[in-house]
């Protein structure tokens, strides 16, 4: 599969905190309307407010409902990528609510996020005033991210399509030899072959001193991954989220925020 690169998002959006003119309303409402039609195929798509446990910040999320058939139509990718991006998974709430929680840590930063997904922790990023690049696998993804940051945060992410295990130059050039001071990754590992591609790819993209933000569920690959960071210097702390997530069915779902610092 290549890496190619999405259309990166209008810059002219508003920051967060600002009142819209009635031109810029004007303009979100069309381009949300503009990414609807984009996202037709995946229709039905259902919107789902999630509140987040500790900041008690709220995001209206649109998901498709349909992943049955998004699973046959992963049957047909080379890469044999299961859809995981269309979830709403306890790993992406946490690290949106920790963001909330600490929003200077990006306000004015720029932040690469791995694996954005419905763009939950992306819409988080941006409302605390991140200069946010999105990646993701699916372009799916990538548009829901945009339709769902625009909606709640009043602007969308630049973003790229990536397949970690062969990064595209794009990406590499994004990062530049300085590196993004901020990374941010939710739930990514959920398979053992990423293990060691995800560890050379934040090697080559966190800046010297900057921080991976990786949110995780307590996977076997995550535990794998930390080890391969702390081998190789990284130190940093962590922070338990238990919930309550929107779904019961995660109701003993134990979340692991760690702010790794590479060395």
């Amino acid at each position: 599969m290549s890496s190619s690169p999405c259309n990166p998002a209008a810059g002219d959006a508003p920051k967060p905190g600002r009142a819209l003119a009635d031109g810029q309303t004007e303009a979100i409402s069309a381009q949300l309307t503009r990414l609807r039609r984009r996202l037709k195929r995946l229709e039905p798509l259902a919107e789902v407010t999630v509140t987040l446990p500790r900041s008690g910040r709220s995001f209206s999320v649109v998901r498709p409902l349909d992943v049955d058939r998004l699973l046959d139509e992963a049957e047909r990718d080379p890469e044999e990528q299961l859809p995981y991006w269309a979830e709403l998974w306890p790993s992406g709430i946490a690290l949106a609510d920790a963001l909330s929680l600490e929003p200077e840590t990006v306000r004015g930063i720029s932040v690469l996020e791995l694996g954005c997904g419905l763009g939950l922790t992306a819409a988080a990023a941006l409302r605390a005033g991140a200069e946010l690049l999105a990646t993701d696998y699916a372009p799916e993804a990538l548009l829901l991210t945009r339709l769902n940051c625009l909606a709640n945060a009043g602007r969308e992410p630049a973003t790229l399509r990536l397949n970690w295990r062969r990064p595209s130059p794009r990406l590499l050039a994004a990062a530049g030899p300085a590196g993004f001071p901020v990374v941010l990754a939710a739930d990514v590992l959920y398979e053992e072959r990423d293990v060691e591609p995800l560890f050379r790819l934040v090697g080559e993209v966190v800046a010297p001193g900057g921080l991976l933000w990786l949110a995780e569920p307590g996977r076997h690959s995550a535990a794998r991954f930390l080890a391969l960071a702390r081998d190789a210097g990284w130190r940093g702390s962590a922070e338990t989220w238990d919930g309550p997530w929107p779904d019961p069915l995660d109701e003993r779902v134990r979340v692991t925020v760690h702010r790794l610092r590479r060395p």
